[in-house]
């Protein structure tokens, strides 16, 4: 187990340029509201390697809002640890100030105020900025770009173009590899034909096919950067055909393949690798079980959990750096090797701050063009909000309690339920409610908004088989996303028990009433794993509510009861 002081250690370390430079973190800047490129950008390089990493970027082509969770519980070994901290207890660990730039980007607390005072984040023209400012600095073959997936899914305009629209950008970006997880909802057929025809290497060594057991993708790939020899492999989301439809990948089967691993990073050092790097999307607290298992990794990327972090953690020799989602931050790695090994390292997670970055020209231009044929449809107000809509925490988050007020409402149900997803941007009270907006938080590919029946022994089963994803005290069996959403009923739950006994209270929240387990239950979903579901679009539910409501107007919501945290 990585001790608090070990990881503040390892976090000044990574920091040290502002030592260097003799500045302080952003929050100095931001206190008097003035952030600038160069402030973004400063960074007292070392060595002669620079690792870019990107991840979980949810194909959000422009600038955004995006609060980060108020409730991110660990559980077992991981409680209390980061990145499951919040709030005061995130700004006490990376000693970041209360009001700051960092503490806008990585904390919930304050959100809608400070994101008047610094704006929106994110935007492919200014990922791309930064990209090309570091290359430009440290020398195109020594930097190494890297995307972690969940890249190609999350927006309207790549739910029309299949994924090209992501694709595009990420080849003008001239990203090296990637791995992957949403990216496989577009379906095997359309996955393989990305893979086999892109200018970037898809890399994934645990995904076999299920009659042979042989790779589907290719494990890795080795680049020259830096005057050093870096072995690059990929891992895909291991529990994609449960997270996710399995019939749209039927002849595929995943895991984490510990055991295959261990055997790429040996052979990836009998090649003669001076640093070996895993392009991970397992998520930060399988990430962080695996490092202390299989040795021989110098970097881990890790993904998924949308986790970002202003430090790295280290576990034995490796180093695991988190980059946060939607396009909010750029992680960068300088790494010092010498005979064969990695000596040194700096690092720094950039946020994008859009106000303060200017857009790259050329990626602007391409954004642009992307758009066009959908403007019209993005622009569209469906109504607006007086809440802060934002979709992160581990229970409920306002845009999902918009989601489910709908179902209930437009599918005549008594209970909703809403997958726990941890894409969607945020608003602010005040702001339209665009269709780009609901796009963001629901543009997927099996979006059918089902209406049937069931017991209230069928729901009670559901919520602990969600509940065991993502509190088993074991990272492997975690799955990594939030608790599914309920609407029209409440529920106590204590992550600290076992499977089958964490979930008990059920009630209907219109009656007071216990939820009978031998009941039938009016029930509205989406986003249903199963095959040929009927019902609309969730997004259209959604924009007819709206139509009717006009403003959105939500009360706190207290229907989950929490213990055991």
């Amino acid at each position: 187990m990585i001790s608090r002081r070990e990881f503040l250690q390892a976090s000044a370390a990574a920091s040290a340029i502002a030592a260097a430079s003799g500045l302080g973190p952003l929050g100095r800047a931001a206190a008097q509201q003035k952030l600038s490129q160069a402030d973004i950008l400063r960074f007292d390089p070392l060595g002669s390697l620079t690792i870019v990493h990107v991840t979980d970027i949810h194909a959000q082509l422009v600038p955004l809002y995006f609060r980060e969770p108020e409730i991110n519980l660990g559980v077992g070994d991981d409680r209390g640890r980061p990145p499951h901290l919040t709030g005061q207890q995130f700004r006490d660990y990376f000693k970041i100030a209360s009001g700051s730039a960092d503490d806008y980007a990585l904390t919930y607390s304050d959100f809608q105020s400070l994101a008047k005072n610094y704006g929106r984040m994110g935007g492919m023209d200014r990922i791309a900025t930064v990209i090309e400012s570091i290359r430009a600095e440290r020398g195109v073959n020594n930097v190494l770009l890297l995307d972690g997936g969940d890249t190609w899914q999350g927006s309207w305009t790549a739910l029309k173009t299949n994924g090209q629209d992501m694709v595009d950008v990420m080849s003008a970006l001239k990203v090296d590899a990637m791995t992957s997880h949403w990216e496989f909802t577009l379906g095997a057929e359309r996955v393989k034909e990305i893979a086999d025809k892109a200018p970037f290497a898809f890399l994934a060594q645990n995904i076999r096919s299920a009659e042979w057991q042989e790779p589907v993708f290719k494990a890795r790939q080795t680049y020259e950067r830096g005057g050093a020899k870096v072995a690059v492999i990929g891992q895909a989301f291991p529990r994609t055909p449960v997270s996710n439809p399995r019939w749209m990948i039927p002849d595929w089967e995943f895991g984490i393949r510990e055991a295959e691993l261990a055997k790429e990073v040996e052979t990836a050092r009998s090649e003669g690798a001076d640093v070996v790097v895993l392009l991970s999307h397992n998520g930060f607290d399988v990430d962080r079980k695996l490092a202390s298992r299989v040795k021989g990794i110098d970097v881990i990327l890790t993904a998924h959990t949308h986790d970002a972090m202003p430090g790295v953690l280290r576990v034995g020799d490796s180093i695991l750096i988190a980059t946060g989602s939607h396009g909010k931050f750029v992680s960068r790695l300088d790494l010092d090797i010498r005979d064969k090994k990695v000596a040194g390292f700096r690092y720094k997670l950039i946020p994008i701050f859009s106000d303060a970055i200017k857009p790259d020209a050329a990626m602007q231009a391409m954004v642009k063009k992307i758009r066009a044929p959908f403007e019209k449809e993005l622009g569209r107000e469906l109504g607006r909000t007086e809440s802060l809509l934002y979709r992160r925490g581990n229970f409920n988050g306002t845009y999902d309690d918009l989601i489910c007020n709908a179902m209930l409402k437009e599918r005549d149900a008594e209970i909703s339920l809403s997958p726990g997803f941890r894409w969607g941007g945020t608003l602010l009270p005040g702001d339209p409610i665009t269709f780009e907006s609901l796009s963001n938080a629901t543009a997927m590919s099996y979006p059918a908004c089902y209406r049937m029946e069931m017991s209230g022994r069928q729901i009670a089963e559901i919520l602990e088989d969600v509940a065991d994803n993502i509190f088993h005290p074991d990272p492997y069996f975690q799955g990594g996303g939030d608790m599914v959403r309920v609407g029209g009923m409440g529920y106590s739950i204590d992550v600290s028990k076992p499977m089958n006994s964490r979930i008990t209270g059920m009630a209907l929240l219109k009656t007071g009433q216990p939820i009978d387990p031998a009941r039938n239950y009016v029930v509205a979903g989406w986003a249903s794993v199963n095959e040929n579901v009927l019902g609309p679009p969730v997004w259209e539910v959604v924009s007819k509510h709206l139509a009717d409501v006009k403003t959105v107007k939500l009360e706190p919501n207290t229907s989950v009861k929490v213990s055991g945290a």
